[in-house]
């Protein structure tokens, strides 16, 4: 027989059906003459139970294996479920154990686990709950993200994750190396050359692939990238990945404003995705991680965001009777706090912010007509802060290059770079979207560290 999904069995299954389903006991309920056991398979938040009795010829046998944690198969009927808050049951004919658990040593049991416990056991984490409902939401927001860009003619590409350049300009960044650190010095002390490296020079891991993502939109007009990205900052916070995902469009033909009406939209289709496609899980987020979980999706579907120049944004700010942290002064970027006030104090929604100071943003964004500021954006999120960055990208060679020689960037090292702008320049513009960050913002997650199936932190690469 067929294996039936759980969400399949729970959906489309009747009574008197016959089925064959294949998971792993959550919980077991033990009475005289017969038993109730709960079974999960991933593919959604609710378990089947599973009835038991003394029909069963291996009923006594199985009975002492079925522990919390243990894989079954099981063949039975569907019945209609005596009990609330159930359509069905299956009644079982046939139960095969695959794998045991012990229940002594079985680290999972029915009761509420802290997060920073299931981080030691990320092998077993994702059979909670919690956690199931993680993955299951985080592959929705993939399938909408490739939906989106599909359905409007964009084309996927990937690009490098071994990389010379620094994109963001951060310097924090793992080197790629081929030679054993032990035996062999990668750093010709004379030359100053990495002579013996395998491509010659120093490579790193990227922070971003939007640089190579322009040569791809310079050719072929709408693309997008969706893929790993790394960044070696020795940083222990909630906030904070050495190994993340990055979605990043890149238009060609497009102004600051096309960019941000694509970005907006964007947001926009994802939520609406997922909780068409995930409702029960953001329920659960909703009642047991953060009750504003499917108002603030509502608030992203439904309403449109509050645009603001940085300039507007700081005089609001200082206006604000707020003794912040850091201080508010034009020139300066916005921290986090900033950000969050003017989503959740003065908006209650959505903030993009355009506009701000050519100083503290990347040479790669245009120059605006008053030589101060660029023509940058970043969208704002409630408890994020900032959820989306991007600009009009710099088309014109010679302000280019000035640009770089006053970040301290050498042209020649970027040659490639300026030939786009040679070679039949256009204007182009683009954003990024961290998908960890998102799925925090999506779940409620506190922790960014919760919403990767395998978070790599300083000293932390287990699993």
């Amino acid at each position: 027989m067929v294996n039936t999904r759980i969400v399949e069995s729970l959906c489309s299954s009747q009574p008197d059906d016959s089925i064959t389903i294949q998971g792993w006991v959550r919980t077991k309920r033990q009475l005289k003459e017969f038993a109730f056991i709960e079974v999960n398979d991933g593919s959604c938040l609710t378990s089947l139970q599973v009835i038991l009795d003394t029909s069963l010829s291996n009923y006594e046998e199985v009975l002492k294996k079925l522990n919390t944690g243990a894989s079954v198969k099981i063949d039975g009927v569907v019945v209609t479920s005596q009990g609330k808050g159930q359509r069905i049951e299956l009644k079982a004919y046939s139960v095969k154990v695959l794998g045991g658990a012990d229940p002594q040593t079985y680290p999972l049991q029915k009761k509420r686990h802290s997060f920073e416990f299931l981080r030691t056991i990320g092998h077993l984490r994702p059979r909670t709950n919690s956690f199931g409902a993680v993955f299951r939401v985080r592959n929705a927001c993939s399938m909408a993200i490739h939906q989106f860009f599909q359905e409007r003619g964009f084309m996927w590409v990937h690009t490098p994750i071994i990389t010379a350049s620094d994109c963001e300009g951060a310097g924090e960044l793992f080197h790629v190396s081929s030679l054993n650190p032990k035996t062999i010095s990668c750093v010709n002390s004379q030359a100053g050359e990495y002579t013996q490296e395998f491509f010659g020079r120093p490579t790193y891991l990227t922070v971003s692939g939007q640089l190579e993502a322009e040569i791809m939109a310079m050719a072929l007009t709408n693309i997008y990238t969706f893929g790993p990205t790394f960044r070696a900052e020795k940083s222990n916070t909630s906030r904070h990945l050495a190994e993340f995902w990055m979605i990043e469009p890149e238009m060609a033909f497009y102004n600051l404003q096309e960019n941000i009406d694509l970005a907006e939209t964007f947001l926009r289709h994802i939520f609406q995705y997922v909780t068409n496609k995930c409702l029960e899980d953001m329920e659960f987020f909703n009642k047991r991680i953060d009750n504003t979980v499917l108002a603030t999706a509502e608030n992203i579907i439904n309403n449109q965001s509050e645009r603001i120049s940085y300039t507007e944004a700081i005089k609001l700010l200082e206006k604000a009777n707020v003794k912040f942290e850091y201080p508010v002064v034009w020139g300066l970027d916005l921290q986090s706090e900033h950000e969050r006030y003017l989503c959740e104090q003065i908006f209650k929604k959505l903030v993009i912010v355009t506009d701000y100071p050519a100083e503290i943003k990347a040479f790669y964004m245009r120059l605006n007509d008053d030589n101060k500021t660029v023509a940058a954006m970043d969208i704002l999120a409630p408890k994020i802060g900032e959820i989306i960055g991007g600009s009009q990208r710099e088309e014109r060679l010679d302000i280019l290059e000035k640009r770089l020689i006053s970040q301290e960037i050498q042209p020649e090292k970027l040659w490639w770079y300026l030939d786009l702008r040679r070679f039949g320049t256009a204007p182009h513009a683009g954003f990024g979207l961290g998908f960890e960050r998102l799925i925090q913002f999506m779940t409620g997650m506190s922790n960014i560290r919760d919403v990767i199936p395998f978070p790599r932190t300083p000293e932390n690469v287990e699993f």
